[in-house]
């Protein structure tokens, strides 16, 4: 979550609640959404790390609200954020742990696990395209969003597949 906090303060001073909302809006529903809880503890930790900087708004009405910029080295955390690949592929991977130990323990067959994965799975891949279908369509990044899920979830499909063949 600090990154991409941070990425969206490199737009300009915002409240932590306009952070929120402008993840919601920008990702749609299908993004599971931080509690504004989480993003003030967040912005905090941030603060502290020297990356941004917070500054007591007066409201009139309502209490005073803090808002943040980036600092130059909190600017220099996003940009190498960016520069920086993703994560390599999953290899520490709990349900093919799970698969793995099985046999040894006797306490759970393995074409059972693959199952049970694949409906939950299968499961998973409705929602998704329920999701897809109620999503607002001119937010493409939500619907890039949900296509990506499918289509990993296709790719887990088709490994269960590739481990139920190897395993009978």
């Amino acid at each position: 979550m600090r990154l991409p906090l941070l990425a969206l303060l490199a737009q300009g001073p915002a409240h932590g609640y306009e952070l929120k909302t402008a993840l919601e809006k920008l990702l749609g529903a299908a993004y599971p959404q931080p509690n504004v809880g989480q993003i003030y503890v967040t912005l905090g930790r941030l603060e502290k790390a020297g990356l941004i900087e917070g500054e007591e708004v007066a409201q009139s009405s309502r209490p005073n609200k803090r808002t943040y910029q980036l600092t130059d080295a909190g600017r220099e955390a996003v940009a190498a954020w960016f520069e920086e690949p993703t994560d390599e592929p999953r290899v520490r991977d709990e349900f093919f742990m799970k698969l793995a130990i099985a046999p040894d323990t006797g306490m759970a067959d393995p074409i059972a696990l693959i199952n049970k994965q694949r409906r939950h799975y299968l499961n998973t891949m409705r929602d998704l395209s329920k999701l897809a279908a109620a999503e607002d369509r001119d937010n493409p990044v939500s619907q890039l969003l949900i296509e990506g899920a499918m289509l990993h979830l296709q790719a887990d499909l088709d490994w269960l597949e590739r481990c139920q063949e190897e395993l009978e």
